[in-house]
């Protein structure tokens, strides 16, 4: 009977080491590399700021962070590819205006973004700016409005794809100010800078981040920005909105998983970039793209896309675009 109870004690207590030894998976998230999809080319604005926050996570939660481009579609082919991924935190998606357009946008999408997505957190809000090629012959928003009119189909603008907000705020530009522009898509702004600077194609509202370097760099003239009033960064140039009064297009950039994804994990995620938003480096670096640190809960966050989602179909049945 002494034997008994001596082996019956001593399985309780085994058994109660190897409870205490093996905690649940998501105290231990992440325990291999977590794969982030981008929906857009290498050296883009999203990508840039990707880079920056995967190498953040990276080291505060230390695995990798890998970023993945998978351009096209607007951003769709890397939206589909994390939505289909397994739920489990370790594949994420870099979240952009892009998202809440597509859903009104394309008409036959096999995935509905609000409903197979949980917000994890945001990174930052931005602004797009127009840049123009320098052989063209305007130096202001009112002088390009001028010139395209004076020329009508005969100006073209890039894209970083269809339903991106830079393809959205030039549609909203054509729609406000009555100008005839010829849409070129293209599967991120990085790619399509050279053919700007050659002048093959006229113009493009890109997210400031790259307009910000090329603009910098002398290769493209700014003209304004899409925010409502001028941008912090760039106090110089001016808001379109001076020139087209009601003209605006801010954007958002930050992260979803698929639905299903545990609660536990999204709180790590969303704990690790707000604590990386309140780093002075990370800061720093943000704001050499033109980008406001925004941390929200996951809760606000999916609050914005939900209303970004609701304003931006507006916008496309208000310009009467659509793609599919």
């Amino acid at each position: 009977m002494l034997r008994i109870l001596r082996n019956s004690v001593f399985g309780l207590v085994l058994l109660s080491g190897l409870f205490s030894a093996s905690p649940p998976a998501s105290a231990a998230y992440p325990d291999r590399p977590v794969h982030w999809m981008i929906g857009f080319a290498a050296g883009g604005p999203v990508d840039i700021v990707a880079r920056i926050m995967a190498q953040a996570l990276s080291e505060s939660l230390g695995q990798q962070f890998i970023v993945e481009n998978r351009a096209g579609s607007g951003g769709n082919i890397a939206a589909g590819a994390a939505i289909n991924a397994a739920p489990d935190g370790y594949t994420l998606l870099f979240v952009a205006p892009n998202n809440a357009i597509s859903t009104s946008l394309y008409k036959k999408l096999p995935f509905d973004f609000l409903r197979d997505t949980v917000p994890v957190a945001s990174i930052m809000q931005l602004t797009n700016m127009l840049v123009v090629s320098n052989a063209m012959p305007v130096k202001t928003v009112q002088e390009f409005i001028d010139y395209c009119k004076a020329n009508p189909g005969k100006i073209s603008f890039a894209s970083s794809g269809n339903g991106t907000s830079v393809h959205m705020s030039a549609e909203l530009f054509k729609v406000m100010t009555k100008c005839d522009m010829v849409h070129v898509p293209y599967r991120g702004s990085a790619i399509a800078f050279p053919d700007i600077i050659s002048n093959k194609v006229q113009l493009i509202f890109d997210n400031l981040p790259s307009a910000l370097e090329q603009s910098k760099g002398g290769t493209v003239r700014a003209l304004g920005v899409t925010s409502p009033q001028r941008w912090p960064s760039v106090p110089d140039v001016p808001a379109i909105a001076e020139t087209v009064p009601g003209f605006e297009s801010v954007g958002f950039y930050g992260i979803s998983a698929p639905k299903g994804t545990p609660p536990e994990v999204v709180e790590i995620l969303n704990k690790a970039v707000g604590d990386a938003l309140k780093d002075p480096k990370v800061v720093a670096r943000l704001a050499e793209t033109g980008g406001i640190p925004k941390p929200m809960t996951a809760a606000e966050f999916g609050k914005l896309v939900e209303s970004e989602t609701a304003k931006w179909k507006k916008v496309v049945e208000f310009a009467g675009v659509s793609v599919d």
